[in-house]
Formats: structure tokens, sequence, C-alpha cells
């Protein structure tokens, strides 16, 4: 039976208003009171390694999808954050281009397909946003038959409003190979006065899609052949954004209560009125909004600016933000101020932007000032290149300037205009088409299907029971083996072998700490002193790390055979788990004692847990002092000095929240918990191993506190038998300085701050002789001054002077020489080093007056030696690499100066 509304309940002409934070509650509730468990997003930093950043709304489910994860329940829904940047020229310029946006989602994991997907679909968007009929179109798979007709048949859908497209449009593919589906999707019609004939769905003016449904029924093996699936699965997207627009009656989606309030917030900072701009300054406008969202959402999930990877996509996007401010007019940093309004508009669905706030808005201000540096580094190539004198600026050095130093191309033109050079605008062009190619080629889809040997053979297993927690021995039944990178039935000795168990008392790397070692053997004899020797087989394991649930231990056969279904003795050495534990309830007491000695709203940014050694990162806005240090190893050890007996249980991650527990920002945890707590000191959601008592701990020392990246910082600390061996190798250094300056070692460093004293005494004492020398030397350079008209032209050589010595050697002449001197020296400061050279230019102010500029001119002569420098239009200094082609630059300086000022 038809579901669609009847003529006598029509559905409003015009949608009725409905805020950004409605339009996502009636979406969960909707699925939620249909048997889907709602869930929270994920974090936009994925446990998938094959993407940077989420970039679908399914991404979380990858796994499920695969079946290599068990599902979190038959029906889910979530609103999940996603950035995308693969059209980042787009944003702004477009109705609904976006870098960050929401997309809510139905999911079915083997549960209920096509018709019940598409019946909610439509009870969804007619009778809860509702939407006219009148007003919808559907797009099915050009071969979907069954899609057609539901929509038709039992929707109810008019057959002229239902559109077949070909698989580009209408059928997704996890990659290559593996689960796809064809599609269905939902358009609005903006137009339904034009009528049904000939609809064109890539009429953006007219439609505009807002809800995908993704029928996963097949399998693509590698000859393209399609199976069906044993369970068939629903993934689904709605744009947040997009029904915004539609329910606020809106423009485009920057106008919706979403985005809106950050556009607002950056006009007052310009002093403009958004509404009576022209479209250039819109579009700013609305980069600064959509941007704004994404950078601090980035930043509240961990992501820190850097030139790699996740942390360069936050910098690119940070950096447009302030250009397009300046575009605007705004000369005054102001991100913290969109990052505070930000906060405000995402804050009521993502409350730990609250608690992460202060860290946002510290990367905000760290990277903006880090970056109008930068940009005026630009500012300065731009003028390098203008000083070349060249007939245009190519359209790699205008995409240099745009993409290297976020220098826009509109003042890179203006810049060029006043000096009545144009820029290359289709180079540009084809050097952005060419980035723009590289970047929808590395985030354009979601390949499932990337995975090695290993990833296959664990995909089909069930996950290992862990039995590490209770006992280091264990016996247990091989499962899989991967000798030499391939699958295997068998291994000898010799093989170096990847084997799965059943279950295992060895700990998967996982959680900062690092995968147990220790021995296979067959049977249960008694190991000996160097594990089971005596026994038919011996395995060493160097190491098990985790592949999903599926535990994979690593290592090498030393002794007999194995096959898959042997049992074997599975012993973790006891030594390694002491300190890999020890280490572990140091990390945490550290996290502790950073929160109480340094600042309460300290979060874990990464850990390493190793066996001789443990390091904690963390964000901070600045360095830890020497005194907060010692104060931080002094509360340690007092906590492992009171033998605290740690209480270590499973309760629910509410519950566990509730309680007060610490949960690594961003982490993925399951429903139940594992909470490891330190009464009165720390309480940490933990899947690790730990000591029982903090006692058994011993000593705890930090060893370097460092940044690790921008608002990133780092202890490196070691406790237990390694502070031992840490202070073994520093007892035996202070042995050997004493020694060798003879003093007791109290004296030393008395000793050593009496040798620096001397040593900086000889060395300005040695500079200011060489200085002197240099002077000397440049009094008989004197004399070989040409004359050039009114101008005095001296270019020379002048060896083993250092570059400050050689620049008081190039002033000295040209004030000797008078205001008309054009003074080049260059020279090889020390012979013993073949890589580095030096050069200056001291002009006066009739050779300035007359075009040649010393910074410009030494710049562009160091250029030829390797090197680069430049400085004030009278004296500028430079340095260079390439010694051999020193006499040949110098040739070139003096022809260009006698032909610069003979005119």
């Amino acid at each position: 039976m038809a579901v669609a509304l009847s003529p006598d309940r029509p559905a409003p002409e015009r949608p009725q208003p409905r805020l950004g934070a409605e339009i996502r509650e009636a979406f969960l509730s909707f699925f939620e009171s249909r048997g889907h468990r709602r869930l929270a997003s994920a974090s936009l930093v994925p446990e998938d390694p094959t993407v940077l950043l989420t970039i679908a709304g399914m991404l979380p489910f990858k796994p499920v999808f695969l079946g290599q994860a068990p599902r979190p329940a038959p029906r889910a829904t979530s609103a999940q954050k996603c950035i995308r940047t693969n059209d980042i020229e787009n944003v702004g310029r477009t109705a609904r281009h976006h870098t960050y946006f929401e997309m809510l989602g139905n999911f079915s994991f083997g549960d209920y397909f096509k018709e019940q997907a598409i019946r909610w679909a439509w009870e969804l968007s007619t009778e809860v946003f509702g939407l006219s009929p009148n007003h919808l179109v559907v797009s099915v798979f050009r071969d979907d038959d069954e899609a057609a007709a539901i929509w038709r048949d039992v929707v109810g859908v008019n057959p002229r409003r239902i559109i077949r497209m070909d698989e580009a449009d209408n059928f997704w593919a996890s990659g290559p190979t593996g689960p796809c589906g064809p599609c269905s999707e939902l358009y609005y019609d903006f137009k339904p006065e034009l009528g049904d004939e000939g609809l064109d769905l890539e009429d953006d003016s007219r439609f505009i899609e807002f809800y995908n449904l993704v029928f996963m029924e097949s399998n693509r093996d590698a000859d393209g052949q399609l199976t069906p699936l044993a369970q068939r699965s629903i993934d689904t997207g709605l744009g947040l954004e997009r029904m915004a627009q539609i329910l606020q009656q809106v423009p485009n989606n920057y106008e919706t209560d979403l985005i809106y309030p950050l556009i607002e917030r950056a006009a007052d900072l310009a002093g403009v009125d958004y509404h009576r701009l022209e479209e250039k300054a819109k579009t700013s406008l609305k980069v600064i909004g959509d941007h704004s969202r994404a950078i601090t959402q980035l930043i509240g999930d961990g992501v820190s600016a850097s030139n790699l990877g996740r942390g360069y996509i936050l910098r690119r996007l940070l950096r447009r933000v302030v250009r397009h401010g300046r575009l605007l007019g705004i000369d005054k940093p102001f991100l913290t101020s969109m990052g505070e309004a930000a906060i405000a508009v995402m804050a009521a669905s993502y409350p730990q932007l609250i608690e992460r706030r202060e860290a946002i808005l510290a990367e905000l201000a760290r990277e903006e000032a880090r970056f109008l540096e930068t940009l005026e580094r630009g500012e300065k190539l731009l003028a390098e290149v203008l000083a070349a004198q060249p007939q245009q600026i190519s359209g790699e050095q205008a995409f240099e300037l745009y993409d290297t130093y976020g220098f826009p191309l509109e003042l890179t033109e203006e810049i060029a205009e006043e000096h009545g050079l144009r820029v290359d605008l289709a180079g540009f062009q084809a050097a952005m088409e060419a980035q723009r190619q590289r970047a929808k080629a590395a985030a354009v889809s979601l390949d499932l299907t990337l995975q090695g040997a290993i990833e296959q053979v664990a995909g089909e297993l069930e996950a290992t029971a862990f039995k590490g927690y209770e006992a280091l021995e264990h016996p247990s039944c091989v499962l899989a083996l991967v000798v030499n990178g391939a699958p295997a039935e068998r291994a000898v000795a010799g093989d170096a072998v990847q084997l799965v168990l059943d279950s295992t008392p060895f700990y998967g790397e996982g959680g900062g700490q690092v995968g147990d070692r220790g021995t296979l053997s067959a049977g249960e004899t008694e190991a000996g002193a160097d594990g089971d020797q005596s026994s038919d087989l011996f395995v060493r394991i160097d190491g098990v790390s985790r592949n999903r649930s599926v535990f994979v231990h690593s290592g090498r056969i030393e002794r007999g055979q194995l096959a898959i279904g042997d049992l074997v003795m599975a012993r973790v050495d006891r030594g390694c788990r002491r300190r890999a534990q020890a280490n572990h309830t140091a990390t945490h007491l550290l996290q502790a004692a950073l929160k109480q000695v340094v600042d309460p709203s300290i979060a874990q940014a990464g850990s390493l847990v190793d066996f001789d050694r443990l390091r904690f990162d963390f964000h901070s806005p600045r360095a830890v002092t020497a005194a907060e240090l010692e104060r931080i190893e002094a509360l340690i050890n007092g906590w492992i000095a009171d033998a605290h007996h740690l209480q270590v249980r499973e309760m629910g991650i509410e519950q566990a929240r509730a309680a007060g527990a610490v949960a690594m920002f961003g982490e993925k945890y399951a429903d139940v918990v594992r909470v490891v707590d330190v009464p009165g000191v720390s309480m940490e959601l933990c899947g690790g191993t730990h000591v029982a008592n903090t006692a058994e701990i011993g000593l705890f020392k930090i060893i370097a506190e460092t940044g690790v990246a921008a608002g990133i910082r780092r202890i490196e600390a070691v406790a237990g038998p390694a502070v031992l061996a840490y202070l073994n190798e520093r007892d035996a250094v202070v042995r050997q300085l004493g020694e060798r300056f003879k003093v007791q070692p109290g004296e030393i460093v008395e000793r050593v701050a009496a040798l620096a004293d001397e040593l900086k005494a000889s060395g300005k004492a040695l500079a200011a002789a060489r200085t002197e020398l240099a002077l000397a030397r440049s009094t008989e350079l004197a004399a070989g001054a040409e004359t050039i008209g009114a101008f005095q032209l001296l270019v020379a050589r002048l060896d083993g002077v250092e570059a400050a010595g050689l620049q008081s050697a190039a002033q000295r002449l040209q004030e000797r020489l008078g205001e008309g001197a054009a003074v080049v020296l260059a020279g090889v400061p020390d012979a013993t080093i073949t890589d580095k050279l030096s050069l200056v230019a001291a002009f006066g102010p009739a050779v300035v007056a007359a075009g040649p500029k010393a910074g410009a001119f030494i710049g562009a002569i160091a250029r030829l030696v390797g090197g680069g420098g430049g400085g004030r239009p009278n004296l500028a200094t430079a340095g260079g690499k390439e010694v051999a082609g020193l006499d040949g630059a110098l040739e070139t300086a003096r022809a260009q100066l006698i032909e610069a000022l003979s005119l």
C-alpha cells in the first residue's frame, strides 16, 4: 500500500522553518523510536589508517560492513562530524559546498533492507520534516527496477519524478573490489511549477540532493563480477546543512542558523554588512564561517597544525580564514574571536568543545601569529621576484606564494600591476588544478579493501580471548599462520611467522603500551632458564599487535615446526611485563601530577609505554618549568612511597564518566569499559596492564621535557629498574667529567662555566682580530676601484673573513670611496669548510638613487652560488654554498653594475 500523503491530508506547500539542532534531534529520535541504537559522533581523527580524516558518515562502521568487527546493534543511527577538502576552492562559491559538515545516517547491519529504508526515508521527509511530495524527486540506479517499483507502487511517487541515473551517480562501491550496491537519492525541487518533463537533476539552481540511500547488496571480485552478499546492509546519509537550507527557506547553506552566526561575527569584525556586499566579499565571509567550524572541531578532536597529514589540512584551513579576513580588511588577529563564536554555535551538540575551549583558542592564537609572520616572508619573496625585473610573474611563482605562504592571488596581482607586470593566471590555474587532482585522487573515495595477508586472515577470525590480566602462561591453539608474508598451513625452524591464537596471555600493542614478548612451546613442560629449550618446539615472540580485536603474534621459529591446529603453551616474559606495567602505572600518575601542578585541563595527546621508558604527550600552550618538573617528580615518588593499592574494575561507560574517570579525548570506547583507579590520585579508562600496588614501581625519574608540535609537549621518563640504569649512566658521565677537569663532582658546573666564559672571551677577541685584519686588507683593495662615469665600482674577493668582518670592510670601503661608490665583496670564511661563503653589497646614496638596490642585487647574485639573502637598499648580506662558482658570480656582479651605472 502506498504511504504518500492523501489528497484530504495534503502536506504544507511551504516547509516549516526548523533550527539545525531540531533537525538533528528529529532525525535521531525518528530512527531511535524505530529500534535504532543512537550512537555518538566518532572523532574526526579516524581509526582507519587509509584516510586522514572522517570523510563520510559510514566511515566509523567500515569494519562492520566488511564483517571485521561486531555490529554495535542490528540498527543504528548517528549524527557524524565529517571533513572533506578535495573541493575546497568551491567553498563559499556554491550554495552547498563545505569542508566541515554533519551527516545524519541510519544504518542496518543485516537487518532491514531496501523497502523499509525507502518507506522510512519518505515518511521522515514528508511527515516529520513536512516536505510536500510535489517538491520531491527520486533518483535510482538505471538497473534497479526493485527500488523504482517500491518508490512508485509502495510509496506512491509520481513515475515522472523517478529518474534513472548511471553508475557514476547512483552506484556506490567501497573500492575496486569489495561491498557495493545501487543507491537511491532524494532531491528537493525549489521550482516544481516548471513541471515534470525533462527533469535535469544536475541543475543546482532548481534541485538539491539531501538524502542518499545505499543498498549494500553485492560483492565485486577482481574480475568485476558481482555476487550477492550473505548479509545485506543499509547505509544512508542526510546532509544536515542541506536540510536546514530547505526548511529555513534560505538561498544557501551558509545563511542557515548552523553557519550564519559565524558569518555575522566575521562581518562585525570587518565592519561590513553581509547583505550589502558584492559576491566576492560575501564569498570571503562564507569561507570564514565554514572554515571556522572545521578548524574548531579539528583542534577539539586533538589535531595540531603542522606541515604533514591532517595537521597540514588544519593549517591550510586556518590560513585561508586569515587571508580571507585580510581581504575583508580585518587587520588584527581575529581567529580566537571566530573560535569563540564557533564553540558557542556548536557546543550544545558537542559539549566536549567547552572542555577543550582553552586548548582550541590557544592553538588558534598561536597559529595565527605564526602565519602572519609567514605572510610577511611571502611579501618579501614577492619583492625578490619583482627585483629580478621579469616580464611577468609566472603561474608557478604565484601558486608558490599562494600555496606555501598563503599569499592571496588577488594581492599578488595588485602588487604586480603597481610594477607594470601581469600574473600568468593560466599557469596559476594549471598549478591549482594539478594540486586539486592530487587531492581528489587521495580523498575522493573510501577503499574498504586495502589490506595485506595478515589483515585478510584476521578479518576472518573471531576476537582473540585475552587472558593476560590473570595469567602469564596459558595453553592456546594456533588458528592462523602467515609465513614470510604469505598465509600458510605450516611453518618450520628459521621461518619468520605471524600467528593468531584462540586465546593468549600476551598483551597486544594498544593504548600506547607495547606488546609483550615471550615464547611458545609444545605441550606443558616446565620452562628452563632460557625458555622452553627442552621441548620439541620453540618460537620466540618478539612482539604482539592487534588487528581490530585479533591479536597477531610476530616472531621466529627457532626449533621444531608449527601448524594450524597445534596446541602450544604461550608464556609471557615476566621481566618485560613487570617493567611495562610499572611504566604504564607511572604514566597514569604523571598525568595526574600534570593536572595538579600545571593545569587541570591538560589532556593526553599520545603516549608510549615501553619496557625501559615511558613517554607522555599532552596539550599545553607552554613548556613545563624546571620547578614544576621537580614538583611533579616529587608528587609521583610520594604516591609510589604511599603504596596505593590499585583497583581495577569494569563498568558502563556513562557510569565511569560520572565517577570521574579520565578518558583520552577522541578515543572510541565500548559500552563496558575497564577502569584503573589509584584511589585518591588517578582514575582512567584503560585496557593496559598495571602493577597491583604503586610501591612496585620503585622510583620515577623525568629525563626530558620538550615540544614536539605546536601546542603539544612531551615528557620522557623512566620508572622501576630502568631508573637504576639511567642513574648509573649519569654517574659514569659525572665521574669521567671529574677526572677530565680534575675537580670533585660538585665543582663540575663551576668549572664548565669558567671554561665557557674563557671560550666566549677568546671567540670575541678572535672575531675582533679578524675584523681588524679584514679592514686592513680592504684598504689595499680601494686602489683597485674602477671609475664608471660619476661612480666608483669595487668588486673583489676577500677570503678568510667572517660575514660580520666582510660587512664592516664593505661599509668602510663605501664610505672611503664616497656617495657614488658601489662595493661588492665576497669570500670563503673558512678554507676547511667547502660549502659556505659570504657576500655583501654596500651602495652609496648616489648609487641607490641611480637604480640599483643592494638587497635585491646581492640576493640575485647569491642565487648564482646556490644561496640567497637580502637587506636594505644601501647595505645587504647573503650566503651561498657553491664555492667553485664564486669567481663567476663576482664577474656577473661587476658586469651588471657597470651596465646599471652606465645608463
